[in-house]
């Protein structure tokens, strides 16, 4: 295992993918913001910052997702990140584990994010305004 299974997971497909769509997000984001903070936000950033993230989002994802899953059997056979008892903190950490409980989080906290952004975009691109009612 050691350093051909780091490069090799260095080498996963799904690696490029999320650094690809991390940086187009980031250029539009820090774009986005810069222009706004000179007064000055042409439309074209605008609208890239509320309509890129449909596709970015859960392509992003995705690329995250088959990176850590790629990655679980080198952890799991290293143990890298892991702190074992006994030792001198008293304390167990299996970053196995916890990289399947990261990976989990997704299914509750991706939808969240991504309607978020949605509403977002409604908002900023239509100008909708969302009145709560109370019963």
């Amino acid at each position: 295992w050691g350093k051909q299974q780091e490069t090799w997971i260095q080498n996963e497909e799904s690696v490029i993918l999320f650094l690809v769509v991390w940086t187009v997000t980031e250029i539009t984001r820090y774009s986005f913001y810069t222009f706004n903070l000179l007064n000055h936000l042409p439309y074209f950033i605008k609208w890239a910052r509320y309509n890129f993230f449909i596709i970015l989002y859960p392509v992003g994802v995705a690329g995250e997702l088959l990176t850590i899953h790629a990655a679980l059997p080198y952890v799991k056979k290293t143990g890298i990140f892991s702190l074992r008892l006994p030792n001198k903190y008293n304390v167990s950490f299996d970053y196995y584990y916890f990289l399947i409980i990261v990976m989990a989080s997704y299914i509750p906290l991706f939808p969240q994010l991504y309607f978020h952004m949605l509403w977002q975009r409604r908002k900023v691109l239509h100008g909708e305004v969302i009145v709560e009612k109370d019963d």
